[in-house]
Formats: structure tokens, sequence, C-alpha cells
């Protein structure tokens, strides 16, 4: 059985001493038509594409500022497009071809082999993931060679490893909500017992984006837009893609 979800009492043990983690941060180039395109069928791509910057914003933001950061991104074309929009904190690497377990095992595999003293795996559209999880995260990692965290929607939106382990990524069926079941069985199977986060949720939909206004839209800044503006590009029925 997987271990206890993160607790206060733990949270403010692990953030006392820990070894520091390589943080990865799977990403894409935030380009219209490319990015949060569950949510665009319901808002719009450009809509679409400003949430998808603040919740990128706002995750990195909530990273340590003591920790080593890598942006694995997508297109492989994309990197001065990263730069100018990340800053220069995060080291910039393009990921690899393939599904998404094999740019998982890739960006894992490739942190380890720089010396990383442990790997946790984030994506940036997970608004509840803020510092003090982060902490919990790799405070686990001393006693647990695998912490994962559990989205609403059936995957995961973090992990975290004391080493490479492919098989955590081989064969798991992508974007269905069988994805976390699927990684706990496999870890069962190599006999590992993952420290389980609290449940969060992702935002993929205009209910997770509701949910979780307060959070995205928190400055004056990124002002929640109005109803009638914030569907204005949304696609004629007629005219909406075919959800795949």
């Amino acid at each position: 059985m997987p271990a206890s979800p993160e607790n206060p009492a733990a949270s403010a043990r692990f953030e006392r001493a820990y070894r520091v983690p390589t943080l990865i941060v799977m990403l894409k180039a935030p380009r219209k038509g490319t990015v949060k395109t569950r949510l665009a069928a319901d808002i719009g791509h450009a809509q679409a594409t400003r949430i998808y910057r603040l919740l990128v914003e706002r995750q990195m933001a909530a990273i340590p500022a003591h920790w080593p950061v890598e942006v694995h991104f997508a297109p492989a074309d994309a990197e001065e497009e990263m730069r100018d929009w990340l800053g220069p904190r995060p080291k910039l690497h393009p990921q690899t071809d393939g599904d998404l377990g094999q740019r998982l095992t890739f960006a894992v595999g490739s942190a380890f082999g720089r010396s990383a003293s442990g790997v946790i795996v984030i994506g940036g559209d997970c608004p509840e993931l803020d510092m003090h999880a982060l902490h919990s995260a790799a405070g686990a990692l001393g006693a647990h060679e695998v912490v994962l965290g559990p989205a609403s929607d059936g995957g995961y939106y973090l992990i975290g490893l004391t080493r490479a382990r492919p098989e955590l990524f081989a064969d798991i069926p992508w974007s269905t909500n069988c994805v976390f079941a699927k990684t706990l069985q496999r870890a069962d199977e190599l006999g590992l017992i993952p420290l389980l986060l609290s449940l969060r949720d992702d935002v993929d939909t205009v209910e997770d984006l509701d949910r979780h206004a307060a959070l995205i839209f928190g400055s004056k800044d990124n002002a929640q837009p109005s109803p009638g503006h914030y569907h204005a590009d949304r696609p004629h029925p007629q005219q909406r893609p075919t959800q795949r």
C-alpha cells in the first residue's frame, strides 16, 4: 500500500532538511492552437493560451529559489521563445521524440546522468502545487524511492524519484483516467511503496478553471475576464473541432 499523503507535521519535518532535488518542468511553447486544447474547445485558443501562460508563470514562481530547474520543452525549435518567456533561471532542454513515457524516461535519465541527487517532475497546469507541496515532495524522497501527486482526473501532477525508473513510464495509457492507477500497479510490481501527496486538480476544463480562478487570476494585472469576453473567440458549435 502507498504511504499516507502529506500532512502538516510531516511536511514541516521534511522542509527542515532534505537533499535538494532537480526539478524538471515538462512544457510546451505557448503557441495558440497547441496548448490547453480541451479548454480551448470551450473558451477559444487565444484565451486558453493566455490561461496556459498564467498557470506556468504561477508554477515557476512557486519553485524554491535554491532548487536547480530544468525545463524540457517542445517543440525542439522553441528554445529562444522559451528563454524569452521564462527568463534566465531554468536550464532548457528540448524534449525527445516519442510518447509521454519516452519523453519522461529521457528527461529523468538525463537529469540523473547530470548527477542529480533526486528528480521531481511536474507540468505547469496544477494551480494548487505550491512551494509547500514541493518541499513536502522533496523531503519525502529521503524515505521513499517514489513520490506521486495524484490528480483528480486520474493522472498525476508530480512524480519524484531517487533514481531512474524507466519501468514506471513504459506501457502507461497516457491521457486517460487510468494513468495514476496503472503507475501504482507498476510500482507495486517493482516492490516500491510510493509516498502519496494530496489529491489536486489539473486545469483542463472550464469547470477546473472556474474552481481555481482565484489562484489563476490572483493579481490585478491578471484580472479574470468577464463572461462575455471570456468566450469571445469560442468556436461556433458547428465549427468546433472533434475531441480526441
